[in-house]
């Protein structure tokens, strides 16, 4: 008697899904508008700050907040944008994200100066 089993995929780490990330890029509490968040899926650590190694990235809006449709797993974002206030200047930043199935996470991203 042959027995197949068939395994249910069960997806994580990647874009898409039920979960959802979002928040907004901040420099001394400013938001930074139209900053740019980028994803690395898979991973607690920060990758490194050269955005070819990341997944994918998204574009926030006006109000500098963002957002990404995701499954379960582990997440490193990472944030660069311009903060217009005087002296402009272009800032950096970024965390670890780890979200559950179905789970909605606010992660707010603090940025500093680039330099």
């Amino acid at each position: 008697m042959v027995v197949f089993l068939i395994f249910a995929g069960c997806k994580k780490n990647q874009a898409g899904g039920d979960s959802e990330i979002s928040g907004v890029v901040a420099h001394h509490s400013q938001t930074i508008p139209n900053a740019t968040v980028y994803i690395k899926y898979n991973a607690k650590e920060f990758p490194g700050k050269d955005s070819s190694v990341y997944d994918t990235s998204v574009k926030c809006d006006a109000e500098g907040f963002y957002t990404f449709k995701c499954y379960k797993g582990d997440y490193y974002l990472y944030a660069t944008g311009l903060d217009k206030s005087s002296p402009p200047d272009y800032v950096k930043g970024g965390a670890p994200v780890s979200i559950r199935k179905n789970e909605k996470v606010r992660a707010d991203l603090a940025v500093t100066e680039a330099h």
